[in-house]
């Protein structure tokens, strides 16, 4: 039994290492470009707008940026708006002298040619980047010239950078669309709309298992990039009325776009004969809850707590921006990616509320659900940072607040707990993790961290995370206390994962149907195209010809005649011939 276990984990590393090997040999074959006539239908459908294709889709993103480097004025402005973005994640130190150079370089007083900057050995004409307006320009150098150097931030620039967009929305973007540049584009997105299938990945061991089926790992046969695969067994779901739930996280999962959550990477949705299939992002470092209690004593350094706090923080964050309460904040839904980013997983609990709203429902984990969860009182956003109060609590005692690991107490006696008795803190915990669980675990949400309008940025501010530099943790640059081992598995052996029984007595029929179409959207835009960039698919493929010409499926009003299979008839006139010959021969 053990040498399954070891012959499975084998054979998942050994994917897992293999990347862009892990590639079909037919991958080409799959991704090949279609004629551009075919998929121009694709701009009436999909109305573009500069913000979508431009700043938000990855594949978008690279093509209007290869337009704006035949320009001069246009390549100025993507300079612009990356150094804008290297100053927002620099280190404080840095940020004064950064924000000087850039309003020397981009913003002079004077727009003329005739005034030259002197900067790092290069030189830069005194020509303004396109777009921004005198009184923005005035504005800002005043503010870059008076402001503290403890004060810089990204609100410096922040007209700027809008009156900038502002203009490559305007004419750029139009004459973007007459371009070859656009015209791969759509190719892409025509890609990107092929039908997926069982076929599109191999599979391999189970990781876990969740409410109505098994999580597996695979790969995609295209790139050879790992995911995870969600497997919801239809019988299943349909014995447990989940048709709701199902469907709602994964339109919940569509919507959201943070390297906190893991969507993100709703990667593809799809349906087999017996399964609908949710393909997500591939945690490799497994999940906080494996690592708190499995990995040496129980509990985290606080440095190591204060990170993913931070990390999960800015995921729950993101989620109330889209009106989303998460609802299951626990540590086995907190997963580690490979280099020891912590992401949100398991939208299944998760509601959006409209604005002005309440929600009511008894949901969640016990031992984790809030006072006012358990007393199936109205809410909105506050069960979260109570949920972010448990967390960070677990990962520093190695125990949650109000039931021991393994302790076998009844269900009324734990919501007793939560309702009425008060944490207890041991000299794990410092000054500030003290402070920072007791303020989010207050009973009373109106006391409550993160509770008031100001939310989340109010929790930001908070001692515990005085460490924290925010822009850079949110663009992935802040080092993580713990990087995973590349060659280790992080969760239960393969048969120590409870295997579901079979379901018996569930008949589909066609009334099923319309849900599985809604389910079964196929690839999902951005992680696709961020999965064919970072598999060098997009490198490989996305070639123009010599001196920046089209290639010939961007030439011609209509696709090229299939080339002619010569020599067939030939051939088998030659063989009937031959057969006819041997017959009559009596051979």
């Amino acid at each position: 039994m053990e040498l399954e276990n070891i012959v499975a984990n084998t054979v998942y590393l050994k994917a897992r290492e293999s990347k862009t090997k892990g590639r079909s040999k037919k991958w080409k074959e799959l991704l090949k470009f279609p004629h551009h006539t075919v998929s121009a239908y694709l701009k009436h459908e999909l109305q573009p707008t500069y913000d979508r294709i431009c700043e938000k889709e990855p594949i978008g993103r690279e093509l209007f940026r290869q337009f704006c480097a035949g320009n001069a004025e246009l390549q100025r402005t993507i300079y612009f708006l990356d150094e804008v973005d290297a100053f927002d994640k620099a280190e404080a130190s840095r940020k004064p002298s950064l924000a000087r150079d850039l309003v020397q370089k981009h913003l002079p007083e004077q727009n003329t040619h005739n005034h030259e900057v002197l900067l790092g050995g290069e030189r830069y004409d005194g020509h303004r980047v396109a777009g921004v307006m005198d009184d923005t320009v005035e504005k800002t150098i005043r503010t870059v010239s008076k402001a503290p150097d403890e004060e810089f931030s990204m609100d410096f620039f922040k007209d700027a950078v809008r009156e900038v967009k502002d203009f490559l929305g305007g004419k750029p973007f139009e004459d973007y669309q007459q371009t070859m540049y656009f015209s791969r584009y759509l190719q892409w997105k025509w890609l990107e709309r092929q039908p997926v299938t069982k076929k599109t990945f191999r599979h391999y061991r189970v990781l876990g298992k969740g409410g109505f089926g098994e999580v597996c790992a695979c790969q995609s046969k295209i790139s050879g990039k790992m995911y995870a695969m969600k497997k919801l067994e239809k019988k299943r779901i349909k014995r447990r009325k989940g048709e709701a739930m199902a469907l709602n996280e994964k339109q919940l999962l569509e919507k959201i776009d943070s390297r906190f959550v893991v969507r993100v990477s709703l990667a593809y949705a799809y349906e087999t004969k017996d399964a609908l299939c949710m393909v997500l992002t591939l945690m490799n470092g497994g999940d906080l809850k494996f690592h708190i209690h499995n990995m040496g004593n129980p509990g985290f350094e606080e440095e190591r707590a204060v990170f993913y706090a931070a990390e999960v923080m800015l995921g729950l964050i993101h989620l109330h921006s889209k009106r989303i309460v998460y609802r299951d904040m626990k540590p086995e839904n907190l997963l580690l990616d490979d280099n020891g980013h912590v992401r949100i997983s398991d939208l299944g609990l998760a509601v959006q509320i409209k604005n002005g709203e309440t929600i009511r429902g008894r949901v969640g984990t016990i031992g984790y659900m809030s006072p006012e969860v358990v007393k199936n009182e109205r809410y909105t956003f506050a069960p979260d940072w109570w949920g972010l109060g448990c967390l960070v609590y677990e990962m520093i005692q190695g125990k949650s607040p109000f039931r021991a690991r393994k302790e076998k107490v009844k269900r009324e006696e734990v919501e007793r707990r939560v309702k009425e008795d008060q944490e207890v803190y041991t000299d794990k915990f410092s000054s500030a993790a003290r402070l920072i669980c007791s303020q989010a675990l207050q009973k009373d949400v109106n006391n409550r961290l993160g509770y008031s309008d100001l939310g989340g940025e109010e929790a930001k501010k908070h001692i515990f995370f005085r460490n924290i530099n925010w822009p850079q943790l949110e663009a992935g640059m802040f080092k993580p206390p713990f990087v995973p081992d590349p060659r280790a598995v992080y969760c239960k052996d393969v048969l120590d994962i409870e295997q579901f029984s079979s379901v018996k007595g569930v008949r589909l029929d066609e009334s099923d149907d319309e849900f599985y179409r809604k389910f079964a959207c196929g690839s999902v835009s951005i992680p696709w195209q961020s999965e064919m960039i970072e598999m060098e698919c997009f490198s490989e493929l996305n070639v123009f010809g010599p001196h920046g010409t089209p290639t010939p499926d961007l030439i011609g009003d209509a696709p090229p005649e299939p080339p002619k299979k010569r020599g067939v008839a030939c051939c088998s006139g030659s063989v009937s011939l031959f057969s006819y010959t041997c017959r009559t021969a009596g051979i």
